[in-house]
């Protein structure tokens, strides 16, 4: 099996054993001893997982910027006493996919990391086999999605700010990396903010920076998102929910290409990418007031829509197959695969949270099942009602034969002769048919 990288950042004790026990689960673990050695040209690697062990007397902000100085699917461990101060857990809530309890439980520790590097292989699109990928090694080769590959095809080519929307759940996201990686940015950074996730006295900060001493326990000047992003593509997700006094700094940004952190006077320039996405309808949240029509028209210039689950029918298996594969470490010993009524059941649901409802019932499905092939019961489905839109072949027929009389009569301006000589029936047949079929007589 191939060892799956890990870049663990020590900030406190246990290392060694630590390093050596995941090591001997599969785990190549490269260990850097402070977050200087990992903000190096080449120190990012291959890693698609990290760990940050945390100590005593560790900076709060040094730890916050961790994943934005290196991007990847980040797990801190942490001690219990760290736990319960808010500053840490609210750092710890909006940085981190999970944490760990120190001290190290070396089986506990292995299986978040292997869930945390099949959601990241799930996100980047990595090592999928090409009967699963589609393009920009997404998954997927239906009607919508040969759409949305065109569009992005001409999007990759330009600078331009980009509007993703999508129902919850869709992978606007993804489109977003793809975008990104596909460009000629592929080798700045990609900073995702969820705006819909910070507090509105957090926005600010969180999108433009601050200095020492800009408000009480800014004790150290902190870079924004967007400046974190430069030479890049900067991601605001959810941008609907962006507060009414931030949209305006937003558009202000957008026309002067620049930013001024909070509690500076100066302007700094940033050259940088913005993607923006949104489950709701912007321009009804204009026509509401909640959303700036001047902001909705800077960030609209060039828009993709992601289809939902719903509407990739024939992508169902392709998405089962691979995500089964990329999930397999997490399974149940017995789960061998999955069952073709079951398939049937996810290709008749309709899929209310899209491909992250999918992953999820699928990956319940994989821990929880005890049987060798999953079934409808395992994915919580109502099995498939194999005749629940079938037409039967009489009503068929029958449907057939109305329409040809309707159209005969309409070509022949309601002529019951000339509409018997043309479908090479007696006048007494027409108009037999007539009383079957309840066409009125002419």
């Amino acid at each position: 099996m191939t060892a799956r990288s890990l870049l663990l950042v020590n900030l406190g004790r246990e290392v060694p054993s630590v390093a050596q026990g995941l090591a001997k689960l599969g785990w190549d673990v490269r260990i850097k001893s402070s977050i200087d050695q990992i903000s190096v040209p080449g120190a990012r690697g291959r890693s698609l997982v990290g760990l940050v062990i945390l100590g005593d007397g560790c900076n709060l902000t040094d730890v916050e910027n961790i994943p934005r100085v290196c991007p990847a699917e980040w797990l801190v461990a942490v001690s219990a006493e760290q736990l319960e101060d808010p500053r840490w857990a609210a750092v710890i809530a909006q940085n981190f996919l999970d944490y760990h309890t120190l001290p190290v439980d070396l089986a506990r520790l292995s299986a978040a990391l292997g869930h945390a590097h099949g959601r990241c292989m799930l996100l980047h699109n990595l090592n999928l086999g090409n009967d699963w990928a589609g393009r920009y090694e997404m998954i997927g080769n239906s009607a919508p999605m040969q759409d949305l590959y065109t569009r992005m095809d001409r999007i990759t080519r330009v600078d331009a700010p980009v509007l993703i929307t999508g129902e919850s759940g869709t992978g606007k996201e993804l489109v977003a990396r793809a975008l990104h990686h596909h460009s000629h940015r592929k080798n700045g950074p990609f900073v995702a903010v969820n705006c819909g996730g910070l507090a509105d006295s957090l926005i600010q900060s969180e999108l433009f920076g601050h200095e020492k001493g800009a408000f009480t326990g800014a004790t150290q000047r902190k870079i924004g998102s967007i400046e974190a992003a430069s030479e890049g593509v900067v991601f605001l997700d959810e941008i609907g929910d962006l507060p009414l006094a931030l949209q305006s700094t937003l558009l202000r940004f957008l026309q002067e290409k620049t930013i001024v952190r909070v509690g500076a006077t100066h302007p700094v320039r940033i050259n940088v990418r913005v993607i923006a996405a949104t489950h709701v309808n912007l321009a009804d949240a204009v026509a509401t007031g909640r959303f700036r029509e001047d902001l909705y028209y800077r960030l609209n210039v060039v828009r993709v829509e992601v289809p939902p689950l719903r509407q990739r029918g024939e992508d169902i298996e392709l998405l089962a197959n691979a995500l089964f594969s990329i999930l397999s470490p997490q399974k149940n010993a017995c789960v061998r695969g999955i069952s073709s009524p079951a398939l049937a059941a996810m290709r008749q649901h309709s899929w209310p949270g899209n491909v992250r409802e999918f992953m999820n019932k699928l990956q319940q499905a994989m821990i929880l099942s005890t049987n060798r092939l999953i079934t409808a019961q395992d994915l919580d489905l109502p099995e498939y009602e194999e005749h629940a839109n079938v037409v039967s072949l009489s009503s068929a027929r029958q449907h057939f034969e109305r329409e040809v009389i309707r159209s005969a009569l309409e070509n022949n301006q309601q002529n019951v002769s000339k509409t018997a000589r043309d479908l090479g029936v007696s006048r007494v047949t027409l108009y037999r048919l007539f009383d079957k079929f309840e066409i009125e007589r002419p």
